[in-house]
């Protein structure tokens, strides 16, 4: 497998490298999850070349028999080399039943230092963390950054190629293809599909597909907009379809946990209060949402927010929708003692637009940054301690 480096992620994993933890990659299919394992598994052998590498693709056929926690016990015991150090590696571990076993055994006997990727966040929240409390650290990995994206595609940053991460999104397997809208908006709809119906409907056995179908696209349509479970059934309801409140949060939770999607919370930036109605939702690759949508859909205005959010992510930031008063503000970050605002324009046309982009953030009293991100070829110079930057420039940021 030919392998980019994502030095980020390989910091990371490097302090526990040779540690009894088990080291667990989650995140979307698709996002490099694989990369990682491989780039952290070439790294292991660079540093010890008498490692003995065990690695198991629960994607490809030659593994098909490992299919329960027994399985996996005596393939892994027949590949051990006793003679040296042992490193088991297993990309989409959930697709093994009770795979959990299988680990906890492993780390008790202390025969190899574990890694795994995962495509469902339940695996994380039931029995492994069940069996394996404390025993594990879990690393989530995301869609290509700018930086990465430039990377991979060997491109400068200049203002098309920004429009190609903005269209295109960031799936790191978009670098083999040709560069081509409709080449690569049938790859992401392959994916999208495969994610869909094996990491969704399959898994959690949908049986109303056709809703399930209008759902995504309904916050496909709606990304960056308040959205609440009863919003959606009322809106269903006028298309005469009649799901309950329940069934769509449901399918909601089901979205998040295949990583395809994530809720943000709003957040009252004066009482420090969370809201527990009205979320937003942004897609982990905006690429496979406008795929969804499909590209005569494609609009850049509706995907900058999701661009945003996914930098502020990346970064390390957890991320919430600032409430102030009856105003909104974009997005509220948070990291350790560290808080940053930010408002996200497409173009500040006139006076009107920069109050409103402006003035929401002034009206905050505290100290701590605040930006306006925005595709103005011009910046507006900082602005009562406010930073305008252009997008391109917001994304080169590795830190805020």
């Amino acid at each position: 497998m030919s392998v980019i480096y994502r030095a980020t992620y390989l910091d990371k994993i490097k302090p526990f490298i040779n540690k009894n933890l088990i080291k667990v990659f989650i995140g979307q299919r698709r996002v490099g999850k694989s990369y990682i394992m491989q780039m952290t598994s070439n790294y292991i052998r660079l540093h010890n070349a008498d490692s003995n590498i065990i690695y198991i693709d629960k994607e490809q056929y030659e593994f098909d028999s490992i299919s329960d926690y027994h399985s996996l016990i005596n393939y892994v015991e027949q590949h051990l080399d006793k003679a040296c150090k042992n490193y088991l590696f297993i990309d989409e571990v959930q697709e093994i039943k009770e795979f959990e076993k299988a680990l906890r055994h492993f780390q008790n006997k202390k025969i190899a230092d574990i890694y795994c990727t995962g495509s469902d966040a339940e695996m994380l929240s039931g029995e492994l963390a069940t069996l394996l409390s404390g025993r594990y650290i879990s690393i989530e990995v995301n869609t290509l950054s700018y930086i990465e994206f430039l990377e991979f595609h060997r491109l400068e940053d200049i203002d098309e190629s920004l429009y190609k991460y903005l269209k295109w999104g960031g799936l790191p397997y978009l670098k083999n293809l040709i560069k081509e809208d409709e080449v690569i908006f049938d790859y992401l709809s392959n994916i999208l599909y495969t994610i869909l119906y094996k990491d969704i409907l399959y898994r959690y056995k949908i049986r109303n597909v056709d809703f399930f179908d209008r759902l995504i696209k309904y916050i496909a349509s709606n990304t960056g907009n308040l959205i609440t479970a009863k919003k959606i059934s009322d809106y269903l309801k006028s298309q005469k379809v009649d799901i309950s409140s329940k069934v769509i949060l449901s399918y909601l939770h089901y979205l998040q946990n295949a990583f395809l999607v994530y809720k943000l919370p709003r957040f009252d930036v004066n009482s420090k209060k969370v809201f527990e109605i009205n979320d937003k939702y942004f897609f982990e690759d905006w690429g496979l949402r406008n795929a969804l949508l499909g590209l005569g859909q494609f609009s850049i205005p509706d995907t900058l927010e999701n661009v945003v959010f996914s930098h502020l992510k990346q970064l390390g930031y957890k991320v919430s929708v600032g409430v102030l008063k009856n105003l909104e503000i974009d997005f509220v970050a948070t990291k350790s003692n560290k808080v940053i605002y930010v408002q996200v324009a497409y173009i500040i046309t006139d006076d009107k637009v920069k109050e409103r982009e402006f003035g929401n953030l002034l009206l905050i009293k505290d100290n701590f940054p605040k930006y306006v991100v925005s595709l103005d070829p011009v910046q507006i110079a900082n602005h009562k301690g406010i930073v305008h930057l252009h997008l391109r420039n917001f994304l080169l940021k590795d830190d805020l």
